[in-house]
């Protein structure tokens, strides 16, 4: 009998394999909960405020601030229009007005090798530099060491990176000579322009925006190849290694092309094809676009645009890049420093 009532409370216990499990309702979540609109839409401008703290204050013009109006728009100080603004509506002649409408108020940077002319050995400043060695007496670079020189003076890299010499008539003569044996293995070769680049060049030289080139080649040689392209008539101002201390990706180049050209660098565009190139361009303040002619794009992401060809881009994308407001007007110093 106990051993039946044990037998029975054991199946009685156990729940049936083919029993359903029991039934729950789920439907409470599924059912909406009533929010107040007015809470929601104080969520959303608080997280908005916090996102873009000063964006809307510091743009509005404040009412309590007495503004003269240039109509030149060149004057110093606390003024409105502000300096470098493209359109100024006081102006009373149109076709003064459509002039400063135009792309008069940017100019373009560019590189030489791998973006106006084509770098048909991307290696040979690499065997100049290990030939250069080799007359010397030095262990050759490695490539690592032959990349990190890229863009750099030939001065500057012998100094810094490769630390043959300090002494300057020691650092000329080297550089010189490293300069000689690059030209003697180009052997005399015809530069060739990459495709699109005079059509580009030819556009933005129609819309009269100043153009100018920077290299680190010798004047002499970098005017000889200029001449040879048939391009001495585009740029306006021309940057040789001559007229620099140091080379990429320190932006002296750069900024003194600016200079030259009469541009803020916030108004300025360089087109170049190296990562030092997107470095130097960023420490100056300037827009850079990236021409991905020797390195893949991924590389280049930094620039501001990437494009393998100079004919990929119009003028409206230059204007883009460039249209920022005056870099004097900042937040909380154009308007004497007020913000709601």
């Amino acid at each position: 009998m106990v051993d039946a009532m044990g037998t029975g409370t054991s199946v009685i216990a156990h729940r049936p394999l083919c029993q359903r499990p029991p039934f729950k309702d789920v439907s409470f979540k599924r059912r909406r909960l009533p929010v107040p609109g007015r809470f929601l839409d104080s969520t959303v401008k608080l997280l908005a405020k916090e996102k873009n703290p000063s964006r809307e204050d510091w743009q509005r013009i404040s009412d309590d601030v007495g503004y003269t109006t240039d109509s030149t728009g060149l004057s110093p100080g606390r003024t409105w229009p502000p300096v470098n603004k493209a359109d100024d509506p006081t102006i009373h002649n149109p076709l003064l007005r459509r002039e400063r409408m135009g792309c008069g108020w940017l100019a373009v940077i560019f590189e030489w090798e791998g973006v106006i002319v084509e770098d048909d050995d991307p290696e040979l400043e690499h065997r100049a530099w290990v030939a250069l060695s080799q007359e010397e007496g030095k262990s050759p670079p490695l490539a690592f060491v032959l990349r990190r020189m890229e863009g750099m003076k030939s001065e500057q890299a012998i100094s810094e990176v490769l630390c043959w010499s300090r002494n300057p008539t020691e650092l000329k003569r080297l550089a010189s000579r490293k300069e000689d044996i690059y030209q003697s293995f180009k052997n005399g070769g015809h530069c060739h322009l990459r495709s699109g680049s005079r059509e580009f060049m030819t556009t933005l030289a129609n819309h009269k925006i100043p153009l100018a080139v920077a290299s680190t080649r010798r004047r002499k040689a970098l005017q000889g190849e200029i001449e040879a392209v048939g391009g001495q008539s585009f740029f306006d101002v021309v940057v040789a290694a001559e007229e620099v201390h140091r080379g990429k990706p320190d932006p002296e180049m750069l900024i003194h092309a600016a200079r030259l050209l009469g541009f803020i660098p916030e108004r300025c565009i360089v087109f170049g094809n190296s990562i030092s190139t997107v470095e130097a361009a960023r420490d100056a303040g300037m827009k850079c676009v990236a021409v991905a002619s020797k390195q893949p794009v991924y590389e280049l992401r930094a620039a501001d645009l990437v494009v393998r060809r100079l004919d990929e881009l119009s003028v409206v994308d230059l204007k883009k890049l460039a249209d920022v407001d005056s870099p004097e007007l900042e937040p909380g110093e154009d308007r004497g420093g007020s913000q709601r």
